[in-house]
């Protein structure tokens, strides 16, 4: 039988390495792309690229920072160098990067540099993060097409995709959780926190102003 101690050390740990890396990646399906970006308060955007139908699944997560393996406490109270962000899980022959891209600045204020909405500070600015020289380009091209729309300069960073952890279990699909949750409203539903939340923030009220018509997740 193969002995796990025959392999050399430096073998080993590079193979240690890959399953931490693996296990705290979130699984890609065959024929399934990932656009990484952060844009405030992660429960709100998993919300809106969810009703996406080409969209399969949106993950909840830290990324950006050095902390390694981050809890929602360790990056909401700064230093920890992470953004609240998500992993949007698309099929590509269904919906294009360029299309998500294009939903994802008009879901957002791009001109702020400080946060966005009520939630200020490092975790809460906005970002897009890229693996390669094409989506480089393609995040590049759309911030360049925001910027021409919204006639304000446009200063959401476009980084290089570090690793991405999924964050806490309670977060994932926060926005439609049937459990009661305790707030300053008293014990309501986790859905009816996530929406008074969400009112309260001004989130979409701010992003209607700045884009009417054009913003795909805003009643209008």
């Amino acid at each position: 039988m193969f002995q796990l101690k025959q392999i050399k050390p430096v073998i080993l740990a590079t193979l240690i390495a890959i399953g931490l890396s693996v296990h705290s990646q979130p699984a890609q399906a065959a024929g399934t792309e990932v656009l990484t970006v952060a844009g405030e308060c992660f429960w709100c955007v998993e919300s809106d690229f969810e009703r996406v139908p080409s969209v399969k699944e949106v993950i909840s997560g830290y990324t950006g920072g050095k902390t390694e393996n981050p809890t929602y406490k360790d990056v909401t109270r700064g230093g920890s160098g992470h953004y609240e962000a998500v992993q949007i899980q698309f099929d590509p022959d269904k919906v294009s990067r360029d299309q998500l891209l294009n939903m994802f600045f008009r879901s957002v204020d791009p001109a702020d540099a400080g946060g966005q909405f009520c939630d200020r500070g490092e975790s809460h600015r906005t970002a897009i993060f890229v693996s390669n020289n094409a989506q480089n380009a393609s995040a590049n091209a759309a911030k360049q097409a925001t910027q021409n729309a919204l006639g304000q300069k446009i200063v959401t960073p476009i980084l290089q995709a570090s690793q991405f952890y999924t964050a806490e279990d309670y977060h994932q699909d926060y926005y439609k959780g049937t459990k009661r949750v305790l707030t300053r409203f008293g014990a309501i539903k986790q859905s009816d926190a996530y929406k008074r939340y969400r009112k309260g923030c001004g989130r979409d009220a701010r992003v209607k102003q700045l884009w009417g018509n054009d913003a795909p997740f805003v009643s209008n």
